[in-house]
């Protein structure tokens, strides 16, 4: 018999809150997100699944307005006004060195961090796959968490990196605005959804 789902799984308020209800985001009430909030979103997160458990995620949080003063050079035109308001600014980077961490998260696989260290190729292929996956756990983190959020692309990496990461060698993937939702009376939060496709325009059953 065919298993169709069960009274157990998650409600459905919560479901809403991570895909339905939430969206996409520039706007945020002015109040301050508390970096141990983030901690405690990735002290969840940590937990989903990567290739090899090589867990390559790092995270910059841009707390401060002279942090967000220096990263805002590097934002296209259309995203530097959202930075320089958000109350927040998260850069998601994932680490080359990532296979240096593999005797403590993955201790069963013997020599792999000798083999990787000698093939980069391998080390980005995997870091940014899985730094990928872990970005949207985090995003669905901060919604379950009560933020809001607002993922971009549109920055100079390079000057990202050079900026923020010239100690650890990280690299930029996207860069996310966080804060708490604004007053429900504020017309900047009235949005209008863009569509989706449907199970049957993306998905097939073979």
């Amino acid at each position: 018999m065919a298993h169709t789902g069960s009274a157990s799984g998650l409600d459905r308020h919560l479901l809403d809150a991570l895909f339905i209800d939430a969206h996409t985001t520039n706007t945020f009430s002015n109040d301050a997100v508390d970096p141990a909030v983030i901690a405690a979103v990735y002290q969840d997160i940590r937990w989903a699944p990567t290739q090899m458990n090589c867990q390559p995620l790092r995270l910059t949080l841009v707390h401060t307005a002279e942090s967000r003063a220096r990263l805002a050079p590097h934002m296209r035109k259309g995203n530097r006004d959202k930075t320089l308001t958000a109350p927040m600014t998260i850069i998601a980077s994932w680490d080359p060195y990532w296979h240096r961490q593999l005797p403590v998260l993955a201790p069963h696989k013997t020599g792999a961090r000798e083999k990787l260290e000698d093939d980069p190729v391998a080390r980005q292929d995997i870091g940014q796959r899985s730094a990928h996956l872990q970005i949207g756990y985090f995003i669905l983190g901060l919604r379950a968490h009560g933020l809001h959020v607002g993922p971009m692309t549109g920055f100079n990496a390079t000057g990202v990196d050079e900026e923020f990461h010239a100690d650890t060698g990280w690299r930029t993937e996207i860069i996310i605005n966080v804060g708490w939702a604004p007053n429900v009376d504020d017309p900047r939060a009235v949005r209008t959804r863009a569509g989706r496709l449907s199970f049957d325009d993306a998905c097939q059953i073979v």
